[in-house]
Parts: C-alpha cells; sequence; structure tokens
C-alpha cells in the first residue's frame, strides 16, 4: 500500500479549473501545470459534461501541489478555507495583491482578499509569528490594533506598531 506523504488543496470550479491553475502559476514564482485531464464519453450520463471539456488540472505554486476541477454545479467559496501567501518584502506583498485583485477580484481587510474566481487569499509578511508571538503579549496586541485597521497588510506599519514607536 503506498504511503500518504503530501496534501493537495483540491479547488472545485464549475467550469473554470483550468483559467484559475492558468492564472495562479501566472502570479506566482516557480509555478507550472503539470497536467490537464479532460472528460471523455465515459460517464458523461453522471458529469454531463462534453467531452474534450477540462475535468481536473494538477499544478504546482511554488513547489506546493494543488489540484483543480471542473465538478459541475458547486457551492461558491467562502472564509471557511483560504490560501495563505507568506511574503518576504512589501513590494511581493503589493505585486501579489494587485495580481490577485485584478479582474473582479475584492479587497476585504487584514490581508484578506478575494481573487477573480472568489477563492479566499491571505496576503501576509513572512514574519508573521514574530509579530503576533503570545510571548509578547503587549507588541502582539499592538500589532492586531494595526492589522485590524488595514486592508492590505503594510510590514513597516506593522513592525512600528510591534515595537511601540
Amino acid at each position: 500500500m503506498a504511503t500518504v506523504n503530501t496534501i493537495t488543496p483540491c479547488l472545485s470550479f464549475r467550469d473554470k479549473a483550468e483559467e484559475a491553475a492558468k492564472f495562479y502559476v501566472s502570479v506566482f514564482k516557480n509555478s507550472r501545470i503539470k497536467q490537464v485531464a479532460r472528460y471523455g464519453e465515459a460517464g458523461r450520463e453522471h458529469h454531463k459534461q462534453p467531452p474534450g471539456s477540462v475535468m481536473f488540472v494538477t499544478f504546482e505554486i511554488d513547489g506546493q501541489p494543488f489540484a483543480a476541477l471542473n465538478g459541475g454545479p458547486s457551492d461558491p467559496f467562502n472564509f471557511q478555507v483560504s490560501l495563505m501567501a507568506s511574503c518576504d518584502t512589501q513590494a511581493e506583498i503589493d505585486r501579489l495583491w494587485s495580481a490577485l485583485t485584478a479582474g473582479g477580484g475584492k479587497p476585504i481587510r487584514c490581508g484578506w482578499l478575494t481573487d477573480r474566481f472568489g477563492v479566499a487569499w491571505q496576503i501576509v509578511p513572512s514574519n508573521l509569528s514574530h509579530l503576533m508571538d503570545p510571548k509578547d503579549q503587549a507588541a502582539c496586541d499592538r500589532t492586531m490594533l494595526a492589522v485590524m485597521g488595514m486592508v492590505k497588510l503594510d510590514i513597516a506599519a506593522m513592525q512600528r506598531a510591534h515595537d511601540g514607536t
């Protein structure tokens, strides 16, 4: 029996799996489409998709495996599950924010947004665990208050709040 050694997030779309995968690999560095599987005649009475239409796409975002499925009508994405992108610089936060909100994405607040496909994202600084370290609750609280007033996160402002300056 094979051992499971990875967990792959699978995003379910009505009919935009390939479009979404292509978009994500264009936004994130070191990303690629691995495979596109298409519906055939087999099972058409169940899946009701035209033969040749995209069924399943496997792709990687910076080495992390993902899958996207065209599963027919489905529930919309919501904030119960989000994808978190950690960024080393403000320039990278700004770039991802702009790319992911382009074409119909929506900024939310506190570093959250939804992209044009409705997928929820958190675009955060890579030092977030340091800024929100509960070992220094006062610094954590100051940082949290600063974050609550932001839409797109500002690393310098978060650091100033953390430091109390």
